[in-house]
């Protein structure tokens, strides 16, 4: 079976300080390729660095909505570094209002600048959104993100936040939280969205899926969340590596598959 993680942060600890280790279980457990994904300007040459090194590894360029600290960077800047060969998307960018509060309007003009610039590139939007959804899809339509395209990665939403993601051109990307017995809601999302428009990811280090949960998640753990979401769309689990490896590939269209 053939899989992708298409949102990971292995440069991050404890993953990064076991690479080696953490890339071979991934390659054990059936995943070909990941996306390893910035959350800021200062860190992203590691980032950048680790798509060089490994052809199976591929970058994205962005700043993630709760970032407060380092470079705000402007459209020009984002394309600056987003036109590099090793950036497959622009992100993680978005909206979140569990972790910010206040005045929200910087977060909002932060979001629109990544869009502007993953149009400019011709690069997908890899969107991060939490408690904000009305305005999430709003900013998206506004501001035509649906010709960048892109993902709704780590989706935790209901059906109608979902169809309207799908409405504008996105994919959903289902994490571990789809097997965590209290998520209902967003197991039933899973059985709705056309299968030619899911993806599957870890957010390594984070939400390690279910028999893992609480401890540090990494690529390999992709393969609970392919099982547990064939099981519930009632597929093989090989038939739904088999689809979301082809629309990792559709939607991130500059990575170059190895295999």
């Amino acid at each position: 079976m053939e899989l992708e993680d298409s949102h990971c942060h292995i440069d991050f600890e404890p993953l990064a300080e076991r690479l080696d280790e953490v890339l071979d279980h991934a390659r054990g457990a059936g995943v070909t390729h990941m996306l390893c994904v910035a959350v800021n300007i200062e860190d992203f040459p590691r980032v950048l660095e680790l798509a060089r090194r490994h052809r199976h590894i591929f970058a994205t360029c962005g700043v993630h909505p709760n970032e407060t600290a380092g470079e705000e960077p402007s459209v020009e800047r984002l394309i600056e570094l987003g036109a590099d060969p090793g950036v497959v998307a622009i992100g993680e960018t978005g909206l979140d209002y569990f972790r910010s509060r206040g005045d929200l309007d910087w977060q909002r003009e932060r979001f629109r600048r990544h869009i502007e610039a993953a149009r400019t590139l011709g690069k997908p939007l890899v969107i991060h959104s939490r408690d904000a959804p009305e305005d999430t899809v709003a900013l998206m339509r506004t501001h035509e993100a649906g010709t960048a395209g892109g993902v709704m990665h780590c989706f935790a939403g209901d059906w109608a936040m979902a169809q309207a993601c799908l409405d504008v051109g996105f994919y959903i990307s289902f994490s571990g939280i789809v097997t965590f017995k209290s998520a209902q809601t967003l197991m039933d999302v899973a059985r709705r969205v056309p299968l030619e428009r899911l993806l599957i990811e870890t957010d390594a280090p984070y939400l390690a899926p279910v028999p893992f949960r609480g401890k540090t998640n990494q690529p390999g753990y992709v393969r609970h969340v392919a099982e547990h979401v064939a099981e519930l769309r009632g597929v093989s689990a090989e038939a739904l590596g088999e689809a979301t490896t082809a629309n990792f590939f559709r939607l991130f269209r500059h990575a170059e598959r190895t295999r």
